[in-house]
Order: structure tokens, then sequence, then C-alpha cells
């Protein structure tokens, strides 16, 4: 398939995955001191908030991510993006408790949760060969955002007060919304052409129901391996301060590192499709958590603290390990359901993946910081973590050939479609 008809789909998902960094815990948690102040919460309260915010988040696009296999993506992502610049004027004005908590909801469902899902149910059932090339191109706005917004936001910190800069985030919401509603006339203009719509497989959409799905052992040994990821970062980087201060690195030091995070999570976002399109995305499971794991290990032990000269070097390696596993993880997990369930009800089960995944994001920050409450030293901390992510990485070798022999077996009782990875002169990217 042409670039040119691919294009404004592929623009589509770059742009959605870019405009979900407001409801993304990095972006947010910038705002956590001045949100404390002036509201008067103690850390272990505006956590909890966060917390409580973040899981009726994911319970609602549990209820509501099915709402992606109904509506076409570009009218619901706009309707989502209303919403989300109304969640951003929340925050803006945020003067209670429960306003606060109002717009943390709103963030966290429609920004973290909805536009997400929407990218990657679009891009898995319209893709179907350069599935993972596609996924990886869109998904770099996520490392964009992440290079740029901290920086943007530090300068305007100190410039203007910190709800100017979430009316800001709102006005930018809408003006996205007339962006979006037209590349989805793009894309529909392509589809009616003489082509095939972009990406879509010859045969009809085929698939297993989400009730089926929960009726299968392999996708609930897979939840660990799941969880991993979107825990291990979020809580992380919501008490990188810290965890940094445990190490002996400045704050500036750490946020220096967040470029290499961006261009790392890119890099293995990019890669990391090239190989799903070559292997697949199940051969990837054992792979993928390992940069993670030693990231983590390296951060727990002894080297690169104080001031041996090695400090920064070791938080650069740090922040560029964690990055990779984040962008080959979004793009994996992107194409993996589509792979090994089929499209038919794609949305209805990515919307219960995300939802288990921002459930994990939601028990992070509460989990590790009662951890840390209890007299746990941070690097030992970090150790744990690395080993959990190493035992999350192990435990899926068993599984894989399980799910590789019925990788593409759909509803019971149809008859499965060819399962080849198609080369580079195959792929409708």
């Amino acid at each position: 398939m042409l670039l040119r008809e691919a294009g404004p789909t592929l623009a589509l998902g770059l742009l959605l995955t870019f405009g979900s960094s407001i409801g993304q815990t990095y972006f947010i948690g910038l705002f956590a001191g001045a949100v404390r102040d002036d509201l008067a919460l103690s850390h272990a309260g505006f956590g909890g908030l966060y917390t409580l915010a973040t899981a009726v988040g994911a319970a609602l696009l549990l209820w509501l991510g099915k709402a992606a296999d109904r509506f076409q993506p570009g009218p619901l992502a706009a309707a989502v993006m209303l919403l989300l610049s109304g969640a951003a004027l929340g925050m803006a004005s945020a003067d209670s408790i429960w306003l606060l908590v109002l717009a943390l909801v709103g963030l966290r469902f429609l920004g973290q949760g909805m536009l997400g899902h929407i990218t990657v149910t679009m891009l898995a059932r319209r893709f179907a060969a350069g599935r993972g090339r596609a996924l990886g191109v869109a998904m770099l706005g996520y490392p964009i955002g992440e290079a740029l917004l901290p920086v943007l936001v530090a300068l305007a910190l100190a410039a203007f007060g910190w709800r100017a800069i979430w009316l800001g985030a709102a006005t930018v919401m809408l003006l996205m919304i007339p962006m979006v509603l037209r590349l989805e006339r793009a894309m529909r203009r392509t589809a009616q052409g003489r082509h095939a719509p972009v990406g879509t497989a010859a045969a009809p959409a085929a698939g297993w129901s989400r009730s089926q799905v929960l009726r299968d052992g392999r996708f609930h040994a897979l939840l660990p391996t799941l969880a991993a990821t979107p825990f291990i970062v979020t809580g992380v980087l919501f008490h990188q301060v810290h965890l940094a201060q445990a190490k002996g690195w400045t704050l500036p030091e750490l946020a220096a590192c967040y470029p290499l995070y961006a261009l790392a999570a890119t890099g293995a976002a990019l890669g990391c499709g090239w190989l799903i399109d070559r292997l697949g995305a199940i051969r990837l499971l054992p792979v993928f958590l390992l940069p993670l794991a030693l990231g983590l290990a390296l951060a727990g032990s002894d080297i690169g603290g104080g001031a041996d000269g090695t400090a920064l070097a070791i938080a650069a390696a740090f922040m560029a390990l964690v990055g990779a596993t984040a962008g080959s993880a979004t793009v994996l997990f992107g194409a993996l359901w589509a792979e090994v369930y089929g499209t038919r009800h794609l949305g209805a089960i990515r919307g219960l993946v995300a939802a288990y995944m921002v459930f994990a994001t939601a028990l992070a920050p509460g989990t590790l910081g009662w951890l840390l409450d209890q007299g746990t030293e941070p690097q030992q901390l970090l150790l744990w973590l690395a080993g959990c992510a190493l035992l999350c990485a192990v435990a899926t070798l068993p599984l894989l050939p399980r799910l590789q022999q019925t990788r593409a077996t759909l509803s019971p009782g149809q008859a499965p479609p060819p399962t080849h990875h198609q080369g580079p002169a195959d792929c409708h990217a």
C-alpha cells in the first residue's frame, strides 16, 4: 500500500498518542508540588487521590472501551478530545479536592486510556500486513511528548502559574480536533479509491469475543507480564525524586536524561515494530522486559552513587533502558492481541487489557510508597523490581508454544487464515 494512502492513518495515530500526553503520569506529576501547595495536600494525600482517579478511569475504560468497535476512530477521538479539554479546564480551576478528583479521572480515562486505546485498535485492525511498523510509527507520539513537554512545562512554570498551563493544554486539545477530523476524511477518501481500505485483509474480520478471551487460560497467564511495565515504570517515575536522592543524583541530572528516555523509546518502538513484522509479537515476549530489568539493577546497585564520577552515566543508562522497554511494550501489546485473538472484537479486548494496565498504574504509586514508608531502602526496592521484571520475562517461555499453536485461531470452529509474516514487499505501510 502506498505511503500516501497509509499516511493519514499513521498521522492520526501519532497525533492521538501525542495528545494523550496530558493524561500521562509524567506530565501530571510535573504539577504535583504546585497542586499540593494550593490545595494543602500531603504527598500521601495527593498520591491517594491520584490512585483513586486512575482506578475509576480504568473501570470506565473497561466499560466504554468497546466503543472503539462501534464508532469510526476520527469522530470518536474528536469527542474524547473535547471532553479531555474539559478535564484540563477542570484542573485549571480546581479549588477543592472533589473538583481535583473529577479532573484527574477525566485526564486518566480520556488521555492515558481512551486516546491510546483508539489508536492501537484502529491500527491493529487496519494494517493486516506491516502492523508492527505501523504501530511503531504511530506510537512515536509518546516519546515526542516525553522529550518536549517536561522542558516546555518547566520553562512555562517559571513564567506563568500552573493553572495557566492547564488552560493552554485545554486550548491545544480543542485546536487538535479539526486536524483529527481532517485526517479522518483523508482516510475515508483513500478507502473509497481504487484500492482496498488501508491495511485491511481480504477476508472479513474475525476473532474471539471478550467473553471467550476471559475463558482462555493463556490470557490470564500473560497478565503478570502485561502489568509489569506499567506498574514498574509508573511507580518509579512517580517516586523518581526520592529514588534519585537515594542515588545521589540531582533533579537537574535526572531531568537531563529524559531526552535519552524518549530517544530509546523511539528506537525501541520502531525496532520492535520491524521485528514483529518478521518474527511475530509472540516471540518477542521473553525479551522486551530485559532492558527494564537491567536498568533497575544498575540503578539499584552501588555503581553511580554519590560523587564517584559515574553518577550521570548510570542515570542516563537507567533512563534509556527503561525507555527501551516502555517503547517496545506499547507496540508489542498493540500487535499481540490482534495476532492471537483476531480483530473483530479487538476494541472490546483492548478495552479489557487497557483497563487492566491502568489498574496496574493506579496501584503502583501507593504500593511502592507504602514499601518506602515501611523502611525499604530505595536501592533495595529497585533490585526487587528488577527481579520481578526478569521473573515475568522468564515466565512467558512456557507459554510460547501454546500461543503459537493457535495464534491465528479465531472463533471456535472458524478456519484460521494464513499466519506467515510478510516481508518488506508485502508491507501495506
